[in-house]
This record gives C-alpha cells, structure tokens and sequence, in this order.
C-alpha cells in the first residue's frame, strides 16, 4: 500500500553558507526519501532557511544592510548547492514568509485560547547604546568565582564556575563594550509545565517509535510527573529581527517559535504554488495536513532533541494539528578525531570540495557507510575516504560492468542471453532485497551498504572464477562468454537499484547505458530478458586521486595556522568577532595552535579550618547533556555513592557528552544549590583551565564514588 509521507530536515540558519554538517543531514534524509520514492511511495520533501532572532539582525547592522538583505544574500549564494549533491527537496522555502506569519499567529492564538501562554515579568541586562536586552551569549564580565576576565553570561571558561549573567563582576555589552543596566520587561511563556503538556508528551513519547537514546533522554525530562518541565519563554523585545506577536506591540516570537513552524509555511508554500499537485497531490494544504494517513517526519541534529520532541510536538497538538510521527536524530560529525567547530573556522566546506573536482557521490557514499539508526557522532578521515571510495565503487562496483560490458557491445551486437547465476550466490541476491529494504527503512545505511559490498564480492568472485577476458581469446566459447557476462549485467543491475538511493547521478548514468530503471526496486524480482540491448560501455566512475585530496587540504592547514595566529591576538571589549561569526566559507583546518599557558598568582592563604569545610568527593559522571539554552554549558548527573546529583557545568567546549559518561572526577558536595532559568545545579566539578583549555579532575584508580578526599 502506497504511503503519504511528509518529510523535513533542520532549518539551516541563514548566516553563513552550508557545511558539511548540513549535507551530512541532507544526505541521510535524501537517502531515505530516495528508498521511499523506490517503492512506490508518495514523499513530499521540504525545508526552508530559518531566517530570524538577533544573531542576523546583528550581523546584518554589522555589514550596514537590512536583515532581509543579508537572508537573501546568504540564501542565493548557497541556493545552487543542494543539487549539486543530488539533494532532492521537492521545495525550499524561508521562514521570512507571509505563510509563516499566518501560521505561526494562528498557532499561538489557538495556545492562547487553550491557556498555554501567559506573562511575567523578567529582570535581565541591557545594552544602554544599542538599546537592546542582552542574551547570555552577548554579556563579557570577570568570572565572580576567580576573577578571570572577559567570561560569558553563563560559565567560566577558565575554573568551570557556572552563574547568572547578573552575577559576573564589571559586566559588559559584547556588542558596543557599554556597561549593561538591569531592566524589567514583560515576556510570553508556553505553560509547558502545565500537566495537560506532561499527559500528552508522555502519551505521544508512548506510541512513537522513537531511538531508544532519545526516549531515554525523555523519560528524564518527562519522568516525576513533569516536574522537569520549565515554561518556554517565547517572547524577545524590539528590536528584534522576527514576527511580531498579534496582540503585544514591539513584542516578537522568540526565533525557536517561528522555525519549526516554517516546516508548515514551506509546505504551505509548496501547495500554494502549484508544486504538490504537479507531484501527484490535488488536495489542498490543509486537506493534505487533515488527513490521519499522511506521516509526518523530521530529521535533526542532537543538539535541538529538546524543541522537536516537547516544545513542537505540544505546540501542534494543543494548536489542533498533526503531530510528528517520528523525529529523527543525529550525531554531529567531525573530521580526523577533531572536533568541527563554526566558531573556529574549522570544518569541510562542501564548496571547496566541490571546486577541487571532488565527486559529490563519493561524500554521499562515505556518509551513509558510515550511517546507522543510533544518535552516534562519525568521523570524516581523509585517508578512510579514499580509500573506501576507491575499494568499493570502483575496485568492487564499478569493476563489474567495466570487466563484461565490453563484451557484449563487441561480440554480441550489445545484447543479454540469460543470465546463469550459481546457485549459491542467486540464492544471496534473492534474499538481498527484504533485507536491504529493511536497512534503508530504519535508517541502517551502514548496514545496507555492507551487505550490498557483500553482494558485489560474490559477484566479483563470479567474474574473477569465470574469465571473461580468457573466454573471449579461446574458440569455441563464445556462448559461454555471453552467459558470463549477461550474467555479470543482470548482478550489476541489481546492485545499481540497491545503489540508487545513495548514488542516484551514478545509478542514472547506468541505467541510461544499460537501459533500465534504476529507481524501480520491483524489477528485481525478474532478470533482464533475453535480447535486452545495452549500449556501448563508457566508464561510470573514477578513482579519487589523492592528490585531488592534498589540494584540498593544504590550503586548509594553511588557513587553520593563521586562524590560529589571529585567535591568539587579544581583542577589545566589545569586540563583535567574538560574538557574529563571519559569512565566510568553511575549510578543512589544522587544530588551533596552542595559545601559551598563563599561571594565575597563588590566591591569598587559607586556614586548615576553611579547607576543611569543603567537602570534596569521588563522583561517577551517569550521563551527560547539551544545555540548549546556554552554549557553553552541559548538565551532569553524577553518582556520590549515596546519592545522585544534577550539576551544570561550563566544560562544553572542550567535553563530548558522550565521551563523559562512566568518568570519574571530583566534585565540591556542599556547596550550595543554585537555581538557574533551566534547572538545579546541586554541586560543582573541579577543572584546572588558564582560559586556553579546560582540563576535568580525575582521581586515580582504585577511587570510587562517595570517596572524600582529603
């Protein structure tokens, strides 16, 4: 039975052009789509660029242009690159639209009616020159715990200390430098504390099939009857680059409200301009949205699990709409072990690979080998990318047709006999198709490349036990020479088919030289007929030159250098390079050059009596998360033998959650709880840092969790 299915991936923001993080999600939702649209399926694949909130306002002050001018500039400089990488999006849109206007008000009112928004108000700091309250990330002060200089709102990057923006000593504004005033202002909230929102979520996390690692990272948000859920403040002031709230004048939505709700506008869109019907949809947009068969799904990165799977999903509901029926999440990808980082200037740009005549379905077949179902980071290794490239599409896939084809063109009048398969390996082939089927289903990509590399070896197998070359030399054998290398035709078709949703220019390619239809998955069940006509062969693929690779890359280690070198010059208050990254491309970087250490004096002596009223503690770090509300932050759940503790500590930029869990370090056991805006923080770790980096105290071996020290 043929599927409706509606599918989206992650809002881009349009400050900068795409990077390889982008296309490793357009990639895996691609594929998918690609799967679907081979069985038959109907998929409508939209997206949109996510255009609103004070990082672009910002920006766009600085570059002396309007918002909307710098969101159409960042949007037509990128908008040729998603073909270029075989992404098939029915329809790209932006949220800087009538559509998301509508939508986006209609929802809050219907919010509004249900009694889902209310108001408070909030002291919070303000930049007095430009006239504008200041988010964490916009506030430099010294650290109130060590004194360090020119430390953001949230944490300390140089003990670890975690605080309040209004906490730090001698604050000021990262934009103009000014000292910041406290101001009160009226803000709107989504109740999702309200026990209707914990009812439903809990309900929904119940019948989605949602990865075990999400729902886990649910049941914690979710468990002790919603207690964990804190209201969404949904609201920013003027001025502010956004939509304007209805019924609040010089009140805009918070950017996180409006941009899932482009997934809508551009969906909208996509129906309003005639685009849906001529894909075979005739209803309207909100006939198509109203009908309980239509799936809907969304593919994203970990780090914004927590909007798509409480905020959106009560959102929707409680404004009377369909709710996501499953929502997709993955790592984040890194390149040789190093972390990519925006804010660094490090990562791969998918428009320097691009000019260095690098294949775009060679990045397509390495990410989805590469691609499993599980929220797993993965890594991009120049020397694994060769060569995986060079193995398997040429040394196992491609060599199969190179090796027959020519042969049918110069012997046979270029065309098939039956194919003979081995009974053995027709038996592999036969089984093949359920179960790649199901890999490219649930998203096992890695899986289904392995097994369909599996079948290309039985097949080489085939060719290298068969000869065809040596057939063609000897008298007599021509019959047996056309039976091979029907043969090898008929198993290279099928691993094209299998192929197709990751290599869909590739498998055109070969479809047009071997006249079959790559994307028609039924037609596996049957072998190509007797007297089917191939053309003459042409090579499908090359290898990749590593030197193609060394182009790429030298220029890259040259830029990291002087990324470094600049890094490394102190910059003024104020300074707003610290604060808007540049619109500048991405390259493949060196790791930043160390900066050199700097010991801070010895603080004033203490007695042994004050020393002893710290109680320091063995702790097992249990699990550890990304705070989305703060950037340089992860929350901690430690293990004090006794006890479980919730800690928030400012190590982001240097911990991989994952990589923390089963740690042992120390921790201070009682100091006192501190509420921030998105929890408790029950304790404080201890990290040795000089502001270059951020080193997490272990204990020796042997120490377990409760241990005092002493």
């Amino acid at each position: 039975m043929s599927r409706k299915i509606f599918v989206t991936t992650a809002l881009p923001y349009a400050n900068a052009p795409f990077h390889i993080g982008h296309f490793m999600e357009y990639i895996q939702a691609d594929i998918w789509v690609r799967f679907q649209r081979q069985q038959g399926h109907k998929v409508h694949f939209v997206c949109a660029d996510d255009t609103h909130g004070a990082p672009i306002m910002l920006q766009a002050d600085k570059q002396g242009i309007a918002p909307a001018q710098l969101v159409a500039k960042v949007t037509a400089d990128r908008a040729g690159d998603l073909p270029k990488f075989g992404i098939s999006f029915d329809h790209w849109y932006t949220t800087h639209s009538p559509e998301n206007v509508e939508l986006a008000h209609e929802i809050y009112k219907k919010l509004k009616a249900n009694k889902l928004i209310t108001s408070r108000e909030i002291e919070q700091f303000y930049d007095p020159v430009k006239g504008m309250f200041l988010a964490d990330r916009y506030i430099k002060g010294d650290c109130p715990k060590c004194g360090a200089k020119d430390q953001y709102g949230d944490s300390c990057e140089v003990c670890g200390a975690v605080y309040s923006p209004t906490e730090l000593k001698n604050p000021y504004s990262a934009i103009t430098g000014a000292a910041p005033i406290l101001k009160k202002s009226e803000h709107f909230f989504f109740k999702l504390s309200d026990k209707r929102c914990a009812k439903f979520l809990n309900e929904w996390v119940e019948a989605t099939p949602l990865q075990s690692e999400v729902k886990n990272k649910l049941a914690e948000w979710l468990g002790d009857g919603g207690k964990n859920l804190n209201d969404w403040d949904i609201s920013r002031d003027a001025p502010y680059f956004g939509i304007e709230i209805p019924d609040a004048p010089g009140k805009y939505f918070y950017v996180w409200l409006d941009a899932p709700v482009g997934y809508l506008a551009s969906l909208k869109n996509y129906f309003e301009t005639g685009k849906a019907k001529a894909n075979g949809e005739p209803r309207s947009f909100d006939d198509f949205l109203a009908d309980d068969s239509v799936e809907q799904f969304h593919f994203i990165g970990k780090d914004i699990i927590y909007f798509h799977t409480l905020f959106w999903p009560a959102m929707l509901h409680f404004a009377g709409r369909k709710v996501p029926n499953n929502v997709f999440v993955h790592g984040f990808i890194g390149f040789s072990g190093e972390k990519m980082s925006k804010s660094r200037g490090t990562g791969v740009s998918p428009q320097e690979y691009l000019k260095h005549g690098l294949n775009p379905e060679w990045l397509r077949y390495y990410i989805a080998a590469k691609l499993n179902d599980k929220v797993e980071d993965l890594d991009f290794n120049p020397d694994d990318f060769v060569a995986r490239v060079n193995s398997d599409l040429i040394g196992k896939y491609v060599n199969i047709a190179s090796r027959s084809a020519g042969f049918i063109s110069k012997k046979f009048d270029g065309k098939l006999t039956k194919p003979q398969l081995p009974a053995d390996i027709a038996k592999e082939f036969t089984a093949a198709a359920a179960e790649i089927a199901a890999y490219y289903d649930g998203r096992e990509f890695g899986k289904a490349i392995r097994k369909i590399m599996a079948l290309a070896d039985l097949a080489n197998q085939y060719v290298d036990a068969n000869k065809p070359w040596e057939l063609a030399k000897r008298v007599g054998r021509d019959a047996e020479l056309h039976t091979v290398c029907s043969t090898c035709i008929s198993m290279f078709r099928d691993l094209t088919v299998y192929l197709a949703p990751v290599l869909p220019q590739l498998a055109a390619n070969a479809g047009e030289l071997f006249n079959f239809n790559p994307n028609d998955w039924k037609a596996l069940a049957k072998s190509l007929p007797v007297g089917h006509e191939i053309k003459q062969y042409k090579h499908l693929m090359t290898r990749i030159d590593p030197k193609q690779m060394d182009a790429l890359l030298e220029p890259a280690l040259e830029a990291g250098k002087e990324h470094a070198k600049a890094a490394a010059k102190p910059e003024g208050k104020g300074s707003e390079s610290e604060v808007i990254p540049a619109n500048s491309d991405f390259a493949l970087v060196a790791p930043e050059v160390p900066k050199p250490i700097v010991i801070q004096p010895i603080s004033e002596t203490i007695s042994i009596d004050d020393f002893g009223r710290i109680d320091l503690r063995v702790a097992k770090i249990l699990d550890a998360e990304l705070v989305i509300e703060a950037e340089k932050l992860l929350k901690l759940t430690l293990d004090l033998g006794v006890e479980t503790r919730t800690v928030f500590a400012g190590i982001r930029s240097a911990y991989n959650p994952k990589d923390l869990v089963g740690r042992l370090t120390v921790t201070v056991a009682n100091l006192a709880p501190r509420k921030m805006r998105f929890g408790e923080s029950q304790g404080m770790v201890l990290a040795a840092g000089d502001g270059t980096g951020i080193y997490l105290l272990s204990p020796d071996s042997g120490a377990v969790p409760g241990m005092r020290i002493k």
